[in-house]
């Protein structure tokens, strides 16, 4: 039988010392290897020219650099762009990049489908299948590196990456940690860990966990001010309720100084948009440092939901406002190829509904 190629994608700088030292090899051959991988983006070896040819071959024999491939290639009018990403048979998750004039944002997912079943989330609606590997996670963030020419001319057109797009990403903790180290190691994707964003519904106990092995920025799904309405709209909140979700976000950013918590609130048209609740939801969160980003609900096929009218949204953002909180209304990108927030769906050969837990 034959033996699988390690996949070197799946490998963090750690894992490659110890896989060369493996193979009788010095450390210094991860650094060469990651520079090869994520600043040139090479995949063959017989190409990485300051390895010698015998090292080349055996590699060639015991690993591989493959990155999932691109089923679409889709382009916004707006400058956005999704490709949909091609991992086994039947499954494919999408992952989009939006521009700005300041930034060039990459939104990635983190598995196949989620098993939240948030309503307002396209996503949702597919069900789930599995969780990405950390070569199909980084594979993600290499492959749209490649197609924009993300290093040419020594620029970057990647700054900011989130853990936005499909998926929960603290229900696949393992290979999301390894995989947002990969992110900001210098010789990885060099990705400042203030730019790297994680999105949770808020699976506290691995909130715990991160604090203890990462620095990433924290994004939560928050979308009401209450458990009664929360429990309706982000049913994890059954598991984990607003109280016991604030105290493990205070918790990951105690000793964090300049650090706050990103609040993400899909406006829904009379279901969490009244000035009553924008109040609620001021004094929540009116003791933890805080940036509120308002997102105009963006539809898709068989939603019940509505998006707040521009009314509702700035009478929301004012109050807020009027309560020293930092906000943003969120500029809808990408809505004319379903690549907005909330919009990814992907291909997912379901699996049904399978009970939340935390991945080891």
């Amino acid at each position: 039988m034959t033996t699988p190629k390690v996949n070197l994608l799946d490998l963090d700088r750690r894992d490659l010392e110890g896989f060369f030292a493996e193979m009788g090899e010095k450390a210094f051959r991860a650094t060469q290897i990651m520079k090869w991988i994520y600043h040139e983006g090479v995949t063959d070896f017989a190409a990485m020219t300051n390895l010698s040819k015998a090292l080349r071959e055996r590699l060639a024999e015991r690993a591989e650099i493959r990155p999932p491939a691109v089923a679409l290639d889709q382009a916004s009018r707006d400058g956005s762009h999704k490709w949909l990403i091609r991992l086994d048979s039947g499954n494919c998750v999408e992952t989009v990049f939006i521009p700005e004039p300041d930034r060039g944002t990459l939104c990635i997912s983190s598995q196949i489908g989620c098993p939240l079943d948030c309503s307002f989330c396209a996503t949702a609606q597919q069900g789930f299948n599995r969780n990405l590997g950390v070569a199909e996670i980084v594979g993600q963030v290499w492959r749209a590196s490649r197609l924009l020419g993300d290093r040419r001319n020594g620029g970057r057109l990647i700054t900011n990456i989130v853990l936005m797009g499909m998926g929960e990403p603290l229900l696949n903790f393992a290979n999301v940690v390894k995989a947002t180290d990969l992110m900001q190691d210098d010789l990885g994707f060099g990705i400042s860990k203030r730019r790297v964003t994680l999105s949770t519904a808020g699976v506290v106990p691995a909130l715990y966990r991160l604090k203890d092995v990462s620095e990433v920025s924290l994004a939560v799904s928050l979308h009401a001010p209450d458990d009664e309405l929360r429990n309706q709209l982000v049913p994890l909140n059954r598991k984990y309720p607003i109280a016991e979700l604030l105290a493990a976000c205070r918790h990951y950013i105690a000793d964090k100084p300049h650090r706050r918590i990103t609040w993400e609130y899909v406006l829904l048209d009379g279901v969490n948009d009244s000035e009553k609740q924008a109040r609620a939801l001021a004094a929540l969160i009116q003791d933890i440092p805080s940036k509120v980003n308002l997102i105009p609900f963006n539809p898709f096929p068989g939603t019940r939901h509505r998006r707040s009218g521009p009314a509702a949204i700035a009478r929301f953002q004012a109050v807020l406002m009027a309560h020293d909180l930092t906000v943003v209304t969120r500029r809808t990108r990408g809505d004319d190829i379903a690549a907005a927030c909330g919009q990814l769906a992907g291909q997912v050969q379901a699996r049904g509904r399978q009970p939340a837990r935390l991945a080891s």
